[in-house]
Order: structure tokens, then C-alpha cells, then sequence
């Protein structure tokens, strides 16, 4: 997040509406037409053998469906401090930042 000095101006516009007003930061860039769309499940405290995708008697037939229709990882590894490896998830960047 971009921080403003105290005596600089805001660069944005501010209305009296939304509608009348711009904001300070630049349009984002929108996905190529075709792009894949990528979708996370981010999940704490649980394993393979609770999901019926991984062979679970556990039925979870919405979950089975996303992963029949996406790509389920099976080898996947974290540490105890799980910030850094979100990040990496998240951003598709790796360590040093």
C-alpha cells in the first residue's frame, strides 16, 4: 500500500459522490481473455484422509468436484511459521522479497 507524505497532496479526486470522485492509485491490469482462472483453499489442521478426492470414506462431493475439474496437489510442504509460505502462494514469488 502506497503511503502519502503529510505535506503532499492527495492526487485523487474526492466528490461528493463515488461516482464524482477518482482515486490516487492506477486502474488494475486486468487478466488476458483466456487466462486460467487460479482459485486457492487455503485450509489449517487438516490432511489427505479428510477429503474424498484423496481417497477419504468422508464425502465431500463439492470439493471432489472443484478437484476433478482443476489440479489437486499432493505434494505440498509448509513450516511451522505458515506467513512466509502464503506468501509465496499468493504472490508466485519466492523468498528474498
Amino acid at each position: 500500500m502506497k503511503e502519502y507524505k503529510a505535506d503532499t497532496t492527495f492526487p485523487g479526486v474526492t466528490g461528493r459522490t463515488a461516482d464524482q470522485s477518482e482515486p490516487a492509485w492506477p486502474e488494475p491490469r486486468r487478466a488476458k481473455e483466456g487466462s486460467p482462472n487460479v482459485f486457492f483453499i487455503v485450509l489449517d489442521d487438516t490432511g489427505f484422509g479428510q477429503f474424498g478426492c484423496y481417497g477419504s470414506p468422508i464425502q465431500t462431493p463439492n470439493l471432489d468436484s472443484l478437484a476433478a475439474g482443476g489440479i489437486a496437489y499432493t505434494n505440498m510442504h509448509t513450516t511451522e511459521l505458515c506467513s512466509p509460505s502464503f506468501t509465496c502462494m499468493l504472490t508466485g514469488r519466492e523468498p528474498p522479497f
